[in-house]
């Protein structure tokens, strides 16, 4: 598959239409074939061997600009089986989880490729992902997805139907990013492969899931204080004077949760703050810290 980020548009790469109401269409560019829209035909030769930023018109004159599609814009029209991790989650896990060019890295699930994309990029051709995913036909959209995005499936991924933790033998990595249920059924695992200093994320939807995480993290003993936060994402309205935000915004859509793997033998360093009264109470029934 054709994969360019520059130049002219070439055939059988996909390019983004979009109008002046802002609608949307992903096309893949064939010779001498047409794009049919409620506005007329766009001959697909009228793009190919053209530059991006140009602006065709439909066999009815109406106007359509033509670029190639953003991962971000890209991953969340993508078709789905599971939901996506969205562009505003991908990008705090690649910066608090510190994926750099050369990591080898851990996902589960694998969901529908979104996060697997932007994983694939980030860790370059010298780096690996490795991804789970419990049921098949998810793992085949997430396949399908990513070669799309990418261009092709990167010899840098490994994409395993099945479950991560049966996979408690292999080799050391340096993150671990858990997009399932119930990541702390997953902490042993990462006791064994990360590497001193790595990074375990937690990617969770419900408060409740969320304490049981952090709890389960403080309950082994083997890695630093975790770190929980959510991003919210508010676009502006600007025209002129009329400058305020818009009325929709990208609210909740999961927690995110960081910690750091200790070295073997080391014990996480005790709070200097005692837990509010009640938190530990006798209505608590979770995993709790050695020290309370």
């Amino acid at each position: 598959m054709n994969h360019q980020r520059t130049g002219p548009f070439v055939e059988g790469e996909w390019i983004r239409l979009s109008d002046p109401k802002g609608r949307k269409h992903n096309i893949q560019l064939v010779a001498g074939k047409e794009f049919s829209t409620k506005k007329g035909q766009i001959r697909h030769d009228d793009i190919i061997g053209r530059p991006e930023g140009i602006v065709v018109e439909t066999s009815l004159e109406f106007p359509y600009q033509v670029f190639r599609p953003l991962l971000f814009e890209y991953v969340v029209s993508m078709p789905r089986g599971a939901a996506i991790i969205y562009p505003k989650d991908a990008a705090q896990i690649l910066v608090q989880a510190d994926i750099f060019p050369g990591a080898r890295v851990i996902e589960a699930g694998a969901g529908s490729g979104s996060l697997s994309s932007y994983l694939l990029r980030a860790i370059g051709p010298e780096g690996h992902l490795e991804s789970h995913e419990l049921r098949e036909e998810f793992a085949e959209t997430a396949r399908k997805n990513v070669e799309q995005a990418l261009g092709g499936v990167p010899d840098t991924w490994t994409l395993t139907v099945g479950d991560l933790r049966d996979a408690a033998d292999g080799p050391e990595v340096d993150r671990i990013i858990l997009d399932m249920v119930d990541p702390w059924t997953c902490i042993p695992l990462a006791l064994e492969r990360l590497v001193p200093g790595g990074i375990v994320c937690g990617y969770v939807a419900t408060t409740t899931q969320l304490s049981r995480f952090v709890e389960s993290l403080r309950e082994s003993a083997g890695f630093t204080e975790p770190h929980a936060w959510e991003t919210l994402v508010r676009d502006w309205h600007l025209e002129g004077l009329a400058v305020r935000p818009n009325h929709k915004m990208n609210g909740h859509t999961a927690f995110l949760v960081t910690a750091r793997r200790l070295a073997p033998g080391q014990k996480p360093m005790p709070k200097t703050r005692r837990p509010a009264p009640g938190a530990y109470g006798p209505d608590y029934v979770g995993p709790r810290p050695a020290d309370v």
